[in-house]
């Protein structure tokens, strides 16, 4: 039997050095929200894959789909032969992409494709080049979408130079004291310093920062962003890779803010663990490159388009908008208790079940506790719990459960999480007292 040690020693071996992992756990097996190592130790997984698995590992009816498919066709690239699968699934995703446009898709294979592509349509429709992002946005790590993703460190360092005529403006946060009227007012100041709204063809964001830390953007800056953009003839694009397909408690986290996007762009938990991404967005828009333009061999393959068409499929009959409301109150209130007791929480933040606590040194927003925070990842794993980091400064907590997990699994995972959080927190006090 291999062990995990025995693996990672190969990975170390043979995998680049760039593609990191959070813990040195090998996964062979996996069932809805628990998934068990290559040594048959059980995990409670709170990061569904980075938030692929809202439907949760494995799920029958995907499982199902995919049997099915697998049987009469793999592979038959849409640009050759088409398949009706992909025309379904794309039919479904633009009657619920938020807004009364008539709209059209375009499937992918990954979310950078996905980002990438909506570039590429708004610079086609709009005839410019430049694009605007947000500081802490996560976009990608191809060169189009690093150039947009707000974090230098490990995204950027070292890839240079950019994408052109990328920028870059603050978005809010309000437990840092960044206001939606300094990310407006930086946006006009960038109007008028560095580039001509003219020259602008998009704008992308993403309703609630992802790697960048759980912040959700408020309604007001998605509103007045909507207004600009119709102002100035600038694509408003919605990165809803991580927020998307019910994480919010909406399809879309956009929808929150009554907000009509351009454009969307998907991946993610889209087909409940098989490859696929999507870009949806008015007709118009999608129509502007011509035949050609726009595709790739393996996206939209056959087995990720009956996925697909399984997930919309659970996501209506589980009632998975309401359950992943229900997860986010139960998370957010055992998180509010835990920050009563540990000075370590400096917030705690949450929209449906896209849930997250910032760590910090004496409830101090400017002193960001990155150490206690990769201790408590690790100290999580040896608790038999799946956890994951994020934010700008490393110090955020992500909670991605599955949307599928059951009340006492959730409950086992909050024990499970406070026990981790006591053995972290002891552990940085004695290093502490040691120094």
């Amino acid at each position: 039997m291999s062990t995990n040690a025995d693996l990672h020693a190969r990975r170390m071996a043979a995998v680049a050095r760039g593609v990191s992992n959070s813990l040195a756990v090998y996964a062979e097996r996996a069932s809805n929200a628990e998934l068990w190592d290559v040594e048959g130790k059980r995990y409670i997984d709170l990061a569904s894959g980075i938030s692929v698995l809202n439907t949760g590992h494995v799920h029958p009816k995907v499982k199902e789909a995919v049997a099915r498919q697998l049987d009469k066709l793999m592979h038959a690239c849409f640009q050759v032969t088409p398949y009706a699968g992909y025309v379904e699934l794309a039919e479904r995703l633009n009657a619920l992409v938020p807004g009364s446009t008539p709209r059209k898709t375009l499937f992918l294979t990954t979310g950078a494709e996905a980002v990438e592509n909506a570039i590429k349509i708004a610079r086609f429709h709009t005839k410019r080049s430049a694009v605007i992002a947000f500081g802490g946005g996560f976009h990608g790590r191809t060169l189009a979408c690093m150039s947009l993703t707000g974090k230098v460190q490990p995204y950027k360092a070292g890839f240079g130079p950019m994408l052109p005529d990328v920028f870059h403006v603050p978005y809010p946060m309000a437990y840092h004291g960044i206001t939606v009227e300094q990310s407006l007012d930086a946006l006009e100041h960038l109007f008028k310093a560095d580039v001509d709204p003219a020259r602008v063809a998009a704008l992308i964001i993403e309703p609630v920062l992802g790697e960048g830390g759980f912040y959700a953007a408020p309604a007001e800056l998605l509103r007045k962003l909507r207004a600009l953009c119709d102002q100035h003839g600038i694509v408003m694009i919605a990165d809803e890779i991580q927020s998307g397909f019910g994480r919010t408690g909406r399809m879309f986290a956009i929808e929150h803010s009554g907000v009509e996007p351009d454009l969307v762009t998907i991946a993610k938990s889209v087909a409940g663990g098989v490859p696929l991404s999507a870009v949806t967005g008015k007709a118009q828009i999608m129509d502007a490159p011509g035949p050609g333009g726009l595709g790739g061999t393996f996206a939209g393959s056959p087995l990720a388009c009956a996925a697909g068409l399984a997930v919309l499929d659970i996501i209506r009959e589980e009632r998975l908008l309401e359950r992943a409301q229900q997860i986010g109150s139960f998370l957010v209130g055992r998180l509010k208790a835990l920050q009563a007791r540990f000075a370590c929480i400096g917030e705690v933040r949450g929209l449906g079940a896209i849930v997250a606590i910032e760590l910090v040194r004496n409830r101090r927003p400017d002193s960001p506790d990155t150490e206690l925070t990769r201790a408590l990842v690790q100290a999580a794993a040896r608790r038999g719990l799946v956890i994951l980091a994020c934010g700008v400064y490393g110090n955020v907590i992500r909670f991605l459960p599955p949307l599928t997990i059951t009340d006492s699994l959730l409950s086992e995972a909050m024990g499970l999480f406070e026990q981790a959080l006591a053995d972290a927190v002891q552990g940085s006090q004695k290093s502490a007292a040691s120094a």
